[in-house]
């Protein structure tokens, strides 16, 4: 059997965890800079607060409303987070943490000792809102599509209480019958739109094809979903957590940036994002890619993205870094109004098949970044960080309605006046 569970709304919930006078009231979250809504709170979605929408476009409205505007907290909702996937974790004896609000789950030794499913999803559900404050949808299933489809049905369909369980077939049908293509695990614009020619709308009718016939129009991956939705596992364990294949840190900035030191600091930072996620995942890249430009809507668009290879892979934040600073001159120019800018990891190895070079010593020092990242971890994000990066107002995020950061800011502790 498997198992997902997402959180409802996180961005929009987690705002609310340590403000309680703002629980009752419709929250939407903005994404970098304040531009567009990226979350609403269910109690905001009632009142169709549209999401992916500008900012600007929608401020009269949010403000008829009375609704309250929070800019993006990600030191916040990281922290939450790792709570969460914590109480989760006592529930399963294998996890995956899909997303920053979603987690996978498979039960294996698990299994025997589970009589009644949809009771111990409330029994997680439970846990995680008295530890967390974090509301919670629980889905299992035959299969880790149908787990996403019963984890669809607990938080979206009428008739569902939060916990949703296919453990048969014939439990699936009624499920799938209420969904679209579009809602499926898997399947994209695309795809859907190419199932709609054939008269293809739902889960259900999408499930009743043949799986061959699918692998011929489409793909393999098409063809596994099409198994998987009728209780055919074809998605190993490792597949459904298979690291990326590429690792990017981008941002526009809050101000726009003319200065060559101030662009070296932003890029240095992103390059530290990217080491960061590379060593969570056990990775690390052969090739890095930086870019710069101004904006697409200036009279003159100037785009520059110069690759970088290693002799060695490396995970180093100060190796990527260095690079950064390598490939700088050939990025900026002056008299460029830089708007946005950005470093991807685009050639990845794992820590384990790593090849080494005869002629060039190994200088990612392991020790160094595990010190490193557990000195962020127990002071927060950026207590330490390379030189390089320095700070500066110029390029971070615009952020006018950011809360406090009440886990990871010693600032910021919640006080409470008795």
């Amino acid at each position: 059997m498997y198992g997902l569970v997402d959180a409802t709304s996180f961005y929009a919930s987690a705002e609310k965890v340590f403000d309680p006078s703002i629980r009752n009231k419709p929250v939407v979250v903005l994404t970098n800079n304040d531009g567009c809504i990226c979350a609403a709170c269910p109690i905001a979605k009632r009142l169709g607060i549209p999401k992916f929408t500008p900012y600007f476009q929608i401020k009269e409205l949010l403000h008829k409303h009375g609704v309250v505007i929070r800019s993006s907290n990600y030191e916040l909702y990281a922290d939450l987070s790792e709570r969460m996937m914590t109480v989760i974790s006592r529930y399963c004896d294998n996890q995956h943490i899909y997303s920053i609000d979603e987690s996978f789950l498979h039960f294996d030794r698990f299994n025997k000792a589970i009589s009644n499913w949809h009771e111990y999803g409330h029994q997680i559900r439970k846990a995680i809102w008295k530890e967390t404050r974090l509301p919670v949808g629980v889905g299992f299933g035959l299969t880790a599509t149908l787990a996403k489809v019963a984890n669809h049905a607990a938080k979206k369909l009428d008739g569902f209480d939060g916990v949703a369980v296919i453990d048969t077939i014939e439990s699936a049908s009624p499920i799938l019958q209420r969904m679209n293509t579009s809602d499926i695990w898997g399947i994209g614009r695309r795809i859907t739109k190419k199932l709609a020619e054939q008269n293809i709308h739902t889960a259900f009718e999408l499930a009743k094809q043949n799986p061959k016939d699918i692998r011929q129009q489409f793909s393999v991956v098409t063809e596994r979903t099409v198994n998987e939705l009728t209780g055919i596992s074809c998605l190993s364990w490792d597949e459904v957590k298979a690291p990326k294949q590429e690792i990017f840190s981008t941002r526009s900035f809050g101000q726009r940036i003319t200065n060559y030191n101030v662009l070296n600091a932003a890029l240095a930072s992103h390059a530290s994002i990217v080491a960061k996620k590379l060593r969570q995942q056990s990775s690390q890249v052969k090739k890095l890619m930086v870019f710069a430009s101004n904006s697409p809507h200036d009279d003159y668009y100037y785009k520059q993205a110069i690759a970088y290879p290693f002799a060695l892979p490396t995970n180093n934040t100060s190796q990527l870094a260095q690079a950064v600073s390598l490939v700088l001159p050939q990025i900026y120019q002056s008299g460029i109004n830089f708007y946005r800018c950005g470093v991807g990891a685009i050639e990845l190895a794992g820590n384990k098949f790593v090849q080494g070079d005869l002629f060039n010593i190994d200088n990612t020092n392991p020790e160094l970044m595990k010190c490193f990242d557990n000195i962020n971890k127990r002071y927060g994000a950026g207590s330490i960080s390379v030189a390089s990066a320095g700070q500066s107002e110029k390029w971070n995020m615009k952020r006018h309605f950011l809360s406090p950061q009440y886990t990871t800011n010693w600032y910021d502790i919640p006080k409470i006046t008795c």
